[in-house]
């Protein structure tokens, strides 16, 4: 294992950057002693485009991490997302004497051949990933060294990165006092951090709907086989509202995350909200509206994923088995319910597993790719931890619906008692001064019920029938320990 157990995850978003340490123990469980977040400056999907600006940003998120977990973190890994990377998948061969086994060198061979490929000069390599080796026409097979065989291939997927971007990304990082140990892709990240066992072993698309783009990986068999960026994410939504409203950016965020839905029919039917432009003027929109505004846009995010996968693999309903949908535009109810119906399988809300400390700040959709960097910075290796979570905290797919009559998707949901709240917004919406009671699902198990209290407090620019409101700040649900953890990095190193 690495000697320096302090291992530092860097996510730079356009919406927001988060530093994310994590500690190694002794009994080989990961612990999260610290996490900073502030919101991202000088950055535009995945690049960046003012060098100062995303500097000083990167240290206040550090500087905040730094504070909690009382470490001083001095080397990073950074993640990278975008459409400045570029993946392909190349195939190397290498010939080995007769009567001689396979060795790891031999290995290593068939993989620098697959590396050998032309590639524009500015591109940088950033991850070269094995999928699965060929010996003497034999295929599937994980790990060839010890075999016998005279003709070794191996099928190499390669991710590279826009030498300018990354050039820019290292400075600003540099600049704020750190190393960077490694580049790892948003989505490569993303996947380490939410996959369980069962997706590991088959094929999963997982979509990491980010602020400026949205990531995409498809993993094979622990794998991560295809990778692709879409230049729209969850800030396009918000500019939709914004022109639609005529309010600023950051009031339409607001609106968007606090009343918002993917799906019109989660949003509450008998909720109105009165908006204050910048003029003065005002105007009335009720939830139903809003969402309305919503769903074709990220519809239209969800058609560009379909045909990115259909382009390069074919239809994704033959070539996947499931769809984990993570990242912070994720959490807009209905998101995840929307993907089931455009993808046609089985859907659901991606978040970090696997780890203990701070598991109920960084245990939401937001921090996967972040938690995936420190799980990366263990393994080192590209590949998914397999059995990380072997059994899992919450129900797979589970094939009960909410009152709602959409299925619920393993994770805690919110149904109403008292109040009018639309499913998965617990403690997000109610009105101003009235304690609206809730019940909660643990677990996805709607034989085991919580009941919980919110008193709704004011805000001045958003109305509700007339009330000023401000939703409480929900609470990130929290992620179960690793029991299996110091056996399975002993198998690993």
């Amino acid at each position: 294992m690495r000697e320096n157990t302090i291992i530092v995850g860097l996510d730079i978003g356009t919406t927001k950057i988060t530093t994310v340490i994590g500690e190694v123990a002794p009994d080989g469980t990961i612990d999260i002693i610290g996490e900073g977040s502030v919101p991202s400056e000088g950055m535009k999907r995945g690049s960046v485009i003012n060098l100062e600006r995303a500097t000083q940003a990167i240290k206040q998120s550090l500087h905040a991490a730094e504070r909690v977990s009382g470490v001083r973190a001095w080397n990073v890994f950074v993640s990278v997302g975008g459409n400045h990377t570029k993946a392909m998948t190349s195939h190397g061969l290498a010939a080995i004497r007769r009567q001689q086994e396979i060795s790891p060198p031999d290995v290593e061979r068939a993989i620098e051949n697959a590396r050998a490929v032309p590639l524009d000069p500015s591109l940088e390599i950033l991850h070269t990933i094995p999928q699965e080796y060929v010996v003497d026409g034999q295929e599937g097979i994980k790990n060839p060294v010890g075999m016998h065989g005279v003709r070794l291939e191996v099928d190499v997927h390669i991710v590279a990165g826009a030498g300018g971007p990354l050039l820019n990304l290292r400075r600003c990082v540099q600049e704020a006092g750190l190393q960077i140990e490694g580049f790892v892709l948003h989505s490569l990240a993303s996947g380490l951090a939410t996959l369980d066992q069962n997706e590991q072993n088959q094929t999963t698309v997982v979509v990491d709907m980010g602020g400026g783009t949205t990531d995409i990986g498809v993993f094979k068999r622990g794998n991560l086989a295809h990778s692709a960026s879409i230049p729209i994410g969850g800030d396009h939504v918000t500019a939709d509202l914004a022109q639609i409203l005529k309010i600023p950016m950051e009031e339409a965020e607001k609106v968007k995350r606090h009343y918002g839905a993917a799906i019109p029919e989660l949003a509450d039917q008998e909720l109105t909200l009165e908006i204050t432009t910048a003029s003065g003027a005002t105007h009335a929109i009720s939830a139903y509206e809003l969402s309305r505004v919503i769903r074709p846009r990220v519809s239209e995010i969800y058609g560009l994923i379909r045909d990115e996968i259909d382009q390069a693999l074919g239809p994704v309903e033959l070539v996947a088995q499931s769809v984990v949908l993570t990242g912070g535009g994720a959490q807009l109810p209905g998101a995840v319910e929307l993907a089931r119906e455009r993808f046609r399988l089985p859907t659901r809300l991606g978040r970090p597993r696997g780890i203990q400390g701070l598991s109920d700040i960084v245990g939401d959709p937001a921090h996967a790719c972040s938690v995936g960097m420190v799980l990366y910075g263990i393994s080192q290796d590209g590949r998914v931890p397999t059995g990380l979570l072997e059994d899992s905290d919450y129900a797979e797919y589970p094939g009960r619906h909410d009152t709602y009559g959409y299925p619920t998707q393993g994770q805690p949901q919110g149904y109403p008692v008292t109040g009018n709240i639309p499913q998965g917004q617990v403690g997000q919406q109610g009105y101003q001064g009235q304690q609206v009671q809730v019940q909660t699902y643990p677990q996805g198990t709607p034989s085991s019920t919580q009941s919980q209290v919110y008193t709704v407090p004011q805000q001045s620019q958003v109305l509700v029938d007339g009330q000023p409101q401000q939703p409480p700040k929900p609470q990130g649900p929290k992620v179960g320990f690793m029991d299996k953890v110091k056996a399975l990095f002993r198998d690993w190193f």
